[in-house]
């Protein structure tokens, strides 16, 4: 009798396999974002030994935003059409080897170099573009409601984690052996880690270690568990894919969640871009101090960002209502994030950076985009969805630093810069109180 009620509990206690599929994400995450930022650490020395100057370096920058944006729409088609597993595997694979060739560039010459870097880059950035919307895909497949912003938050925040971690690595490399091992160690361990990729992730219905209670639990509480069984309206025209579209940018919801999360991302490049320049050019310090102050902001953004998403599923848990947990952390750390403005009007150093902390710290409890995401896109197209998602949101990536720059030539101050950043946030609020009405999936209609 007891070796028999045993059996029972041992039935009914339920499996967390999910919470390792969110860690995976984590990782991959990681290496994502250390991988975007491998020109940035060794791009000096690059240019140095291999003659590059800085307009060419510019436009190698600028070659992963185009093709990342580019590459959203088609890669949440593949993503709907082949599953998040198989296509994600690709990514990865394919933006860790043209990583490692990147350290293979000293062997040519002349404008030959700026022409490898550049389709390399765009490489990189056309493999990656899938990533985001995968994540999405994954989250909305395998977490309720009630868990999903957590699981969002935790991904979303690797972006600063691959900064801590990765930029000491790649900066010893650069400095100790050079600046192509920096592409050969990050490109090698991202083509091992799709391997690994391919042994960790299942479906939820084909996962080794997932039993009934969890798949049980998992559904109850919205998750899509059955979003990539082979389906007959998965394989549709593209006439019908443009119908789905049309719908999605017919969304109020949807154009308020699309021109949010273009606003959060201008506070996003603007740190990544401008923010260690302005520390330098505006506040007199040196680089060695700049580099490590703007570190400051990125484990803000990193507590901010975990932090946004237990409070947003503990509200969810609290009041059953996604308006009320998405919205409060968003609107609440947009409005965190004008902070920044108060900036132009201090001269202390520690008062800027407690403000320019205190921004980013907003930023990353407010950065519930791809939750938003998870909890409203199209089951027939949610990866799509989601790259047309990451396709507004990263269209900042290629306006904000050009605005800004634009912003501090004609004014010759950085003024002008933080006010069109801190407008940004406020106009995030906006689209989320007035533009994002009810936040709920919707529900596609067909072709007659």
């Amino acid at each position: 009798m007891n070796s028999y009620s045993q059996a029972a509990e041992s039935v009914q206690k339920r499996t967390n396999a999910r919470y390792w599929i969110v860690v995976m994400l984590f990782i991959v995450t990681s290496f994502n974002y250390g991988d975007r930022a491998t020109l940035s650490i060794a791009g000096s020395a690059m240019a140095k030994d291999i003659g590059l100057d800085p307009v060419g370096l510019g436009y190698i920058f600028s070659a992963f935003s185009w093709a990342y944006v580019i590459g959203q729409i088609p890669g949440g088609w593949l993503l709907d059409r082949f599953g998040s597993k198989r296509v994600y595997f690709c990514s990865i694979f394919l933006w860790s080897m043209f990583t490692l060739l990147q350290g293979f560039v000293g062997l040519f010459s002349g404008y030959t170099i700026v022409v490898a870097l550049f389709m390399l880059r765009f490489m990189v950035g056309l493999a990656e573009a899938p990533s985001f919307p995968g994540n999405s895909r994954i989250v909305a497949a395998w977490f309720p409601a009630q868990e999903r912003g957590t699981a969002v938050a935790i991904f979303n925040s690797a972006q600063y984690f691959a900064t801590v971690i990765f930029a000491p690595i790649m900066g010893w490399l650069t400095s100790q052996v050079g600046w192509a091992h920096v592409f050969w160690f990050m490109g090698g361990l991202g083509i091992l880690l799709s391997l690994i990729w391919l042994k960790v992730i299942h479906d939820p219905n084909d996962h080794p270690r997932v039993n009934k209670a969890e798949l049980e639990y998992m559904e109850q509480g919205g998750a899509l568990i059955n979003m990539d069984q082979k389906k007959e309206q998965q394989r549709v025209s593209w006439k019908e894919k443009w119908f789905q579209i049309k719908q999605l940018l017919s969304s109020r919801m949807m154009i308020g969640v699309y021109l949010g999360q273009y606003c959060i991302n201008a506070l996003t490049y603007f740190f990544i871009t401008w923010f260690p320049i302005y520390l330098v050019q505006a506040r007199g310090m040196s680089i060695l101090k700049a580099g490590f102050i703007a570190s400051i902001p990125a484990v803000c953004g990193f507590v901010g960002g975990v932090l946004g998403g237990v409070i947003s599923d503990w509200l969810m848990r609290k009041t059953g209502s996604l308006n009320i947990a998405r919205k409060t952390p968003i609107v609440l750390g947009m409005l965190l994030s004008i902070s920044m403005v108060v900036c132009n009007y201090v001269d202390t150093e520690w008062v800027v950076v407690f403000f320019m902390a205190l921004a980013f710290f907003g930023k990353g409890i407010g950065a519930l985009g791809w939750a938003v995401m998870a909890d409203t896109a199209p089951k027939e197209i949610s990866g799509l969805s989601g790259g047309l998602f990451n396709m507004f949101g990263n269209a900042s990536g290629i306006i904000t630093p050009i605005a800004i720059g634009y912003i501090i030539a004609i004014n010759g101050s950085y003024n002008g810069a933080l006010i069109y950043v801190g407008i940004h946030a406020f106009v995030a609020v906006m689209s989320y109180l007035v533009l994002v009405d009810d936040i709920k999936r919707i529900e596609l209609k067909h072709r007659t």
